[in-house]
């Protein structure tokens, strides 16, 4: 059975995670509950995802939201670059990205928008690609070194972000103007208490707007009604309790806010691709994580977990 990949066993010291990796046959379907942004180089493959099994090509940029699931067929020489982020910390000390156009589009509103379960498919330009995986290259060389350099490792990622927000720009035109104050605090209150039972009207109270303007403005910088919004959390939430603990399904519908097991089962499988209980059962069929001699080791062996016998990518 498919595995998920763990944020408690990858990301012990830092944020990012991160690797270049070399695709000769495929990689199990897989779910996450942390963020992953994997740029495809040159090769052959196909792209697993709730919606089907689509042609990979060089230069297209794949975002999976936590709790997002995918998998890789029919791998040729395909080079595929992680740049991984802790779920945890684009509450913490990534929070800031949201306020940045570009990395909001790509890492929030386009993976959330309705129907995509939490995974996005992006084009830049192939060069751009290209100069974003040698940074992903070396970004994996700080991870490895004796000494940690978190310095230099959150430097890579932003550099990488930098690189795709241009490739992009190149290809799509310019992002839009910096999230919208309003929009900007009711993410952060939902954020902080996604199993509270909100309505429009609060939400709109607590920044005075009128709630259809709100409801405007958040579609405009988010892509989704605030409630829609809401929704996404929960289920990135249950993904993380139903991969992390053994409360049953219908008390981690409870604990993000969906009180009723059957309202949890289907929302979770709309926003997902999978049922609490299939995706409990992926996720439980990883095998216990070994302590690493170094982050990075920790995460190609992971990896190497649920790839087909070549070496794999998340």
């Amino acid at each position: 059975m498919p595995a998920t990949l763990h944020e408690h066993a990858l990301f012990a010291g830092g944020p990012v995670m991160g690797g270049v990796h070399r695709l000769e046959a495929g990689v199990e379907s897989h779910a996450h509950d942390f963020l992953e942004i994997a740029v495809i180089g040159p090769g052959r493959g196909r792209h697993v995802t709730s919606q089907g099994e689509h042609p990979v090509r060089q230069g297209q940029v794949i975002v999976l939201r936590p709790g997002a699931w995918h998998g890789f067929a029919g791998c040729e020489d395909l080079v595929v670059a992680n740049c991984c982020l802790s779920a945890q910390a684009l509450r913490g000390e990534l929070a800031p990205l949201y306020d940045l156009a570009m990395p909001r589009r790509m890492l929030w509103t386009d993976p959330v928008a309705s129907g995509r379960h939490g995974v996005s498919v992006i084009a830049v330009d192939p060069a751009a690609a290209r100069e974003a995986i040698a940074e992903i290259g070396l970004l994996e060389g700080d991870l490895r070194a004796d000494r940690g350099r978190p310095g230099r490792v959150l430097g890579r990622l932003v550099t990488v972000l930098g690189i795709l927000a241009d490739g992009r720009a190149a290809e799509r035109g310019e992002p839009g103007p910096v999230v919208h104050p309003a929009v900007a605090a009711t993410v952060a209150r939902l954020e902080a208490a996604p199993a509270h039972s909100w309505r429009l009207e609060e939400l709109a109270r607590a920044v005075n707007l009128d709630p259809a303007y709100l409801g405007r403005l958040f579609r405009r910088y988010v892509g989704l009604t605030p409630l829609d919004f809401l929704a996404r959390l929960r289920a990135e939430r249950a993904a993380t309790l139903l991969a992390h603990s053994a409360l049953p399904a219908a008390r981690v519908g409870a604990a993000v806010g969906w009180d009723d097991p059957t309202y949890f089962a289907r929302r979770f499988r709309a926003l997902v691709g999978l049922t609490p209980t299939e995706y409990r059962r992926r996720s439980r069929s990883a095998a216990p994580a070994r302590q690493p001699a170094g982050k990075n080791d920790q995460m190609s062996a992971t990896l190497d977990e649920v790839a087909h016998p070549a070496k794999g990518a998340s």
